[in-house]
């Protein structure tokens, strides 16, 4: 099978290269092509790659191109991670959000409004090239945010294109094993948008064994999530928050830390990746050096996640059994061995609602449990939601519509509905700032000036 990946010169790729190199099934991965504008961020990691390969005699052949219809042809998967406007103007994003006291993180809020705004016109630029020169290539998308990015590319892709999120995943993990089971033998109750979601139950053998953590304070306060929420929270949810729900329930407290934090987490990754593909990008490298360089960059910026949030939480620092992510790597493949060699499996997804949320119309994209088979995933049903989580999921996919409205009419107006209906801008006045502040500061939002 041939894999490409958009946006192969993005930091996270050797994640889903090193999960190719452990898969010796029959059907796996033969051929990888990297594609992305940056050709020195190409070259570094494609060394990264080759440094992860030697020794290896059946590893995936890499080729790498700057040439986005090459890198299509002859796909059978495509993983869109790609990032418009990168790092820099992640940082933007992020500045511009805080001057106005709200949040400017990349896929809630503000900042994820902006970004999605300057994403969507791309990506579907993008499902237009596939549909054009791969039409039987199956899409999983990383690019955030996630769940507007994937509803976009559907409307060009149907159900074609999956988006795939690591949170739920490391989340319904980390609540097996401290309920003693295995995390492939549970069954996660878990039903939302991307970084919206709530893990309702986790069935054992049938029997749904949430409530017994729940009530145990010390259990419940032993984990990531557990810590940053705090057990009397939860316990008054009856439920497990995905972690991007604290920007929304400590949103004051949160957006405080960030105004008063040295520099922002785009600010701090830009920095980051700078000196990364600086060395991985040296001439004449020393084998093993881009990829050593590469794993010392991804232990201090897995250490550092959502740490102003701990901060408002007052939790110290990540504990070991918190470093590991659900890993997006792992759910992709997986998703792809599902459907490519018709191997059933049970993973939450990014796909189509078609019914699943009735508050929701058919096409809005939702993230929920789904079977996978060789037909595609297939939206598992779902209790309701209760109402405090109807008022979330309909606003934020209400400001999501919006921003896709927006991106396809180019319209100031939507733009400002856009970050007005969103829960976390208070203002329709901060709305209309908010626009003309990245209006000016990216190039591709130019039109709503």
């Amino acid at each position: 099978m041939r894999l490409t990946i958009l946006g192969g010169g993005g930091f996270r790729v050797p994640l889903v290269y090193g999960a190719l190199l452990g898969d010796r099934a029959e059907g796996r991965v033969s051929h990888v092509t990297l594609y992305d504008e940056d050709s020195a961020r190409l070259r570094a990691m494609a060394r990264v790659l080759a440094d992860q390969a030697a020794g290896i005699a059946d590893a995936p052949a890499v080729t790498a191109t700057t040439d986005l219809d090459e890198a299509l042809r002859g796909a059978d998967f495509v993983f869109s991670a790609i990032r418009v406007g990168g790092l820099e103007g992640r940082a933007a994003d992020e500045r511009i959000a805080l001057a106005e006291g709200v949040l400017g993180q990349e896929t809630v809020g503000a900042g994820g409004i902006a970004y999605g705004l300057r994403t969507v016109p791309v990506a579907r630029e993008i499902a237009r090239r596939v549909a054009r020169t791969a039409p039987d290539a199956w899409v999983i998308n990383f690019t955030n945010p996630a769940g507007v990015v994937t509803e976009a590319m559907a409307e060009e892709l149907g159900d074609r294109v999956i988006g795939i999120c690591d949170s739920p995943v490391g989340l319904g993990r980390r609540i097996a094993r401290l309920l003693g089971a295995r995390p492939e033998d549970a069954w996660i109750d878990y039903v939302g948008l991307n970084h919206l979601g709530w893990v309702r139950g986790l069935r054992i053998g049938g029997r749904d064994e949430l409530p017994r953590l729940l009530a145990d304070a010390r259990a419940l306060e032993s984990f990531e999530e557990g810590r940053l929420f705090g057990a009397e929270w939860l316990r008054s949810l009856g439920a497990i928050p995905n972690e991007y729900l604290h920007y929304y329930y400590f949103n004051r407290d949160t957006v405080r830390a960030y105004q008063e934090a040295e520099q922002t987490r785009g600010a701090f990754l830009r920095d980051q990746q700078r000196g990364f593909y600086a060395e991985a990008g040296r001439p004449d490298p020393v084998p093993g050096a881009a990829l050593a360089a590469w794993d010392r960059t991804r232990a201090e910026r897995e250490a550092t996640y959502m740490s102003e949030n701990r901060e408002v939480a007052g939790v110290g620092a990540r504990e070991e059994s918190d470093l590991e992510s659900g890993g997006y790597e792992k759910v992709a493949l997986a998703l792809m061995r599902a459907i490519a060699r018709d191997e059933r499996a049970t993973l939450i997804l990014n796909v189509r609602n078609r019914g699943t949320l009735s508050v929701l119309d058919a096409e809005a994209v939702i993230e929920v449990p789904c079977l996978v088979d060789a037909n595609g995933a297939h939206p598992v049903a779902v209790d309701p939601l209760p109402l405090h989580a109807v008022g979330l999921v309909t606003s934020v996919k209400a400001a999501e519509r919006e921003v896709l409205a927006a991106a396809a009419s180019g319209s100031r107006a939507d733009a400002v509905k856009a970050f007005a209906l969103h829960p976390l801008v208070d203002s329709v006045g901060v709305a209309r700032r908010l626009v003309t502040g990245y209006a000016a500061e990216h190039p591709g939002l130019g039109y709503l000036r």
